[in-house]
């Protein structure tokens, strides 16, 4: 656990229940590790394979609002080691994480490669713009292939992020995914049909 996620994390009220419950020992030494707030290689290309993630802001109310943010792989970019950014493609015009980020810009992103089993946690702060205010912005971040009106760029400023454990996440794979793991299989399915025409012959 980085220690700039922990200092985010736990709150006085998230450290009393671990010493309630006997984790802030262990808790204690791994935030002890400073890993910075620059993301490396590693987050680097965990996030530019992803076609999606779990983005959660606040109200004013206090209370949270996740939603699933899609698109094509790589909608994500990694502006710099320390700045996300992404297209904000109008949707069905509720505009509940733009409502919310206008009167606090703090946002938890949970990215997940689920084949895989890894999860990937950001926190950041979030900056608005509109498409018109930063047109070389929107042109980076436009995906020629997917056809969808850009309102605005979202660009995330990140705070602290940290790699979660594998526990509990149940494996899920996409299509793709599943044609690449077949196709052995229908390499071979190919063959034999071919071995089978031959003899027939």
């Amino acid at each position: 656990m980085a220690k700039n996620f922990a200092e985010i994390a736990f709150t006085k009220s998230v450290i009393a229940q671990q010493e309630k419950h006997g984790s802030r020992r262990s808790y204690a030494r791994m935030e002890a590790v400073d890993r910075g707030t620059e993301l490396s290689s590693a987050e680097s290309e965990f996030i530019a394979e992803r076609d999606g993630f779990y983005l959660a802001t606040a109200g004013e109310n206090g209370y949270p609002y996740v939603q699933f943010r899609g698109g094509p792989k790589g909608f994500l970019k990694v502006l710099d080691q320390r700045t996300l950014a992404y297209a904000d493609f109008r949707g069905n015009m509720q505009y509940i994480s733009i409502g919310n980020l206008s009167g606090n810009d703090k946002a938890a992103l949970i990215l997940m490669d689920y084949a895989n089993r890894r999860r990937l946690k950001i926190y950041a702060r979030i900056e608005v713009i509109e498409a018109g205010e930063a047109p070389d912005l929107i042109e980076r971040l436009q995906d020629p292939e997917y056809e969808a009106l850009i309102e605005r760029a979202m660009v995330l400023h990140v705070e602290a992020f940290d790699w979660n454990c594998p526990q509990h996440i149940t494996p899920r794979y996409t299509i793709e995914e599943v044609r690449e793991m077949n196709e052995p299989l229908y390499e071979h399915i190919a063959r034999l049909e071919a071995e089978i025409a031959r003899l027939k012959a």
